[in-house]
């Protein structure tokens, strides 16, 4: 009875957090809804025993993805006549897209209603229930899905070395920090004495 009281008072929140992401006419505060949904969409998994989501959810969507769009929100500084301007502009294309999701969320419904979509088979148990559902995970990834596991970090490496290699300026205006250079200098080339005389100044 705790159990669906909880799940029902957090799905409310979570629902109100996402509506006021979209309707909040400060970009910051929409940010801040959507921690609250983040973390609303947690306490949901621990409720359904996906404890392992819901720790992924906070760590990186909560402490990375979210402060990521914080920061670039305070940074871009955007104004609303730019964003009402724009909003006719897209209008179409979101209507669009919207109707897709909603027949896309239907269709769903309807499927697991109507019991179109089979419980997948072949997944690693534990037949005396001792393992817990992150240990079930992690047994799954590191042998039915080892090399794809492997893939996708290696995608990801490349992602972030192209994006270094982007970002990369050369050039002789460009300042470069050498720690070669700053780890092999002594004291004589780090400090310099100069004798001022009094009232003249550094110069």
């Amino acid at each position: 009875m705790l159990i669906i009281i909880t799940f029902y008072l957090v799905s409310s929140v979570t629902i109100f957090a996402a509506t006021m992401v979209v309707f909040s006419r400060n970009t910051i505060h929409s940010v801040l809804w959507l921690i609250c949904v983040f973390l609303n969409v947690a306490i949901l998994f621990v409720t359904l025993g996906a404890e392992f989501l819901a720790m992924i959810l906070v760590i990186v969507y909560v402490g990375a993805v979210a402060v990521l769009f914080m920061f670039v929100v305070m940074m871009l500084n955007i104004s609303k006549t730019k964003i009402k301007s724009g909003f006719s502009e897209y209008f179409p294309i979101g209507s669009v897209l919207t109707a897709v999701l909603l027949a896309e969320f239907v269709l769903v419904s309807f499927s697991f209603s109507s019991h179109l979509f089979e419980p997948p088979t072949g997944v690693i148990s534990d037949p005396r229930g001792s393992l817990t559902n992150t240990e079930e995970l992690g047994k799954v990834l590191y042998t039915k899905y080892f090399y794809l596991f492997q893939l996708s970090g290696l995608i990801l490496l490349v992602a972030m070395v192209a994006a270094i290699v982007l970002t990369l300026r050369t050039g002789k205006d460009v300042q470069r920090q050498e720690i070669g250079e700053q780890v092999e200098r002594g004291k004589q080339d780090a400090i310099e004495i100069r004798k001022i005389k009094p009232y003249s100044g550094a110069k």
